[in-house]
């Protein structure tokens, strides 16, 4: 622990040789292409792109892109778990153009806002995306093309052509106009991040080359990738993390779309996975599946996940059953994204670990912004190189302060040895009786109930506290007692953070990233309470 109660990951000079690519996004595939061009760089099913394959494939979207857009424009991509995610992706930052990633579950009003704010010129949407659009044209001026992923029933008739269709024919080694692998600008933006949108409308993050290409590396390092490593993406959507983290240290990446536990582990075990990433809820699924005692991972290291907290029950069952660590990282749209990586030689339950290479962190009070020493609740504040150049239409002094740090919204502490350990959001944690209480903290005691399959924890209004604690729960057993969950929190939780209702659902509403609307279910329980 440094001066001011700062906490530091350490250099990157020295650290981070070998891994730290760029100047621009697209040259960590370049790189990577030239090292070991017949490497396999993404496998998905019976489709696999080796290294060299993959440049090529990127090279000729570029050129496709650079005759949709004028040079800079945004290129908005479907995120999907695809290879046709990654040429997109790094085919618009290679013809000179801003990529976007778009989540390709949003609904309508969601998409239509995204595209929006970023100006898309060109969009590569899936079928389904492409229907959700079907009546938002006259919101869309600025978007002159829309492309498709694939092709699916419906529109398998269709005039819209398929990036793959455009691509065809289309002519290798073609960057922008005028332009050579290499000189990109490393300030310049490469794309846009949006935020989650769970708590307003989504953001758009601006991020250069030298955010993404830094943090590429300072992940890799975290996770002890290399050439040898092969990276098992058991997610709903394409995140752009283990796209770059991939390219920069010149490992496999396998993409797993199927939603089914078990077949995922079988097929991370067939790929030769050293590396498995996933979800919270998805690792907690695996956790109690009655199949996992027959599932191995023969030469798997690590089990990694992030978004959320994972159970720590969930992490002590699956490095009991796998001999491996199970890790969770900290970071967000605005730094690239991470900030921290569980430590793999030295993993903490709960912990997302020290800040990576290059990036320092500390707690300040909520209230007063004072810096807070070890052990210590309260907002979490970073900065480092991968520290976005800002929103959207925003500048960038009005959230990033002149020191260069970032208030992430998010509480935490940090330990003795600079391990973090997030709490909630801000914006989800209220007052007791004057005692700040965290819904996770609470929803966590509570799911570790062998009855409880899932839950959320909000606040209600209270005359007397302030505010008290609510829970919505998901139970195996449809005799379980409300009462009795409540006695079992209770007993376990300081008096202000004691649940005062439990109210049984049949399922708990959450987005393809295993995230929650408190404010939103808090609301409707809320009316729910009003009408009774």
């Amino acid at each position: 622990m440094s001066a001011a109660y700062v906490t530091a990951g350490p250099p990157i000079r020295g650290t981070l040789d070998g891994l730290l690519g760029g100047p621009g996004v697209a040259d960590l595939l370049t790189r990577a292409a030239h090292r070991d061009p017949d490497r396999v760089a993404l496998r998905c099913g019976a489709r696999q792109y080796t290294f060299a394959g993959l440049d090529d494939a990127v090279s000729r979207c570029a050129a496709v892109l650079r005759g949709l857009a004028a040079p800079g424009s945004v290129v908005a991509v479907a995120g999907v778990l695809d290879p046709v995610f990654a040429v997109g992706f790094l085919g618009a930052i290679r013809a000179g153009h801003v990529s976007a990633q778009v989540n390709p579950l949003l609904h309508e009003e969601a998409l239509r806002h995204v595209l929006a704010l970023s100006e898309a010129a060109t969009a590569i949407v899936t079928p389904r995306m492409y229907r959700r659009l079907a009546g938002s044209r006259d919101w869309l001026p600025r978007l002159g093309r829309i492309v498709l992923t694939h092709r699916d029933a419906e529109t398998a008739a269709d005039a819209v052509p398929t990036l793959w269709d455009l691509m065809d024919g289309a002519p290798a080694g073609a960057g922008p106009a005028g332009s050579t692998a290499g000189d990109a600008d490393p300030d310049a933006v490469a794309c846009l991040q949006f935020t989650s949108g769970t708590t307003g409308p989504a953001r758009a993050v601006r991020l250069s080359h030298r955010n993404l290409t830094v943090n590429a590396a300072q992940t890799a390092y975290g996770h002890r990738l290399s050439d040898t490593s092969v990276l098992f993406n058991y997610l709903p959507t394409f995140h752009l993390m283990h796209l770059t983290i991939g390219l920069a240290a010149g490992a496999t990446h396998v993409l797993w779309p199927d939603e089914d536990v078990a077949d995922a582990v079988r097929g991370a075990a067939r790929c030769g996975a050293t590396h498995f990433y996933s979800l919270p809820v998805r690792l907690i699924r695996l956790a109690r599946d009655e199949r996992l005692p027959g599932l191995r991972i023969p030469g798997l290291r690590a089990v990694l996940s992030g978004g959320s907290a994972v159970p720590p029950e969930v992490t002590e069952a699956l490095q009991r059953h796998f001999a491996v660590p199970v890790t969770q990282g900290f970071g967000l749209a605005e730094t690239s994204p991470s900030t921290h990586l569980g430590h793999l030689e030295r993993p903490r339950t709960g912990s997302c670990g020290p800040p990576v290479p290059g990036t320092e962190c500390r707690i300040v009070d909520v209230d007063t912004g004072v810096p807070l020493p070890p052990g210590g609740v309260g907002e979490i504040q970073v900065r480092g190189p991968q520290l976005m150049l800002g929103y959207l239409g925003r500048d960038r002094s009005r959230d990033v302060d002149a020191d260069g740090w970032f208030a992430t919204g998010d509480v935490g502490r940090v330990d003795e040895d600079g391990y973090l350990y997030v709490v909630d959001r801000i914006k989800d944690v209220f007052k007791c009786d004057n005692w700040l209480v965290s819904p996770s903290e609470i929803e966590a005691t509570l799911r570790s109930h062998p009855a409880v399959a899932d839950c959320v924890v909000f606040d209600h209004p209270d005359p007397d506290s302030g505010a008290v604690a609510h829970a919505l729960a998901v139970v195996t057993d449809p005799a379980t007692d409300p009462a009795g969950l409540m006695s079992f929190v209770n007993e376990r939780q300081p008096y202000y953070a004691h649940l005062k209702d439990v109210e049984l659902v049949d399922a708990i509403p959450r987005s393809a990233t295993g995230k929650v609307q408190r404010r939103a279910l808090r609301d409707a329980a809320l009316e729910r309470r009003r009408t009774r």
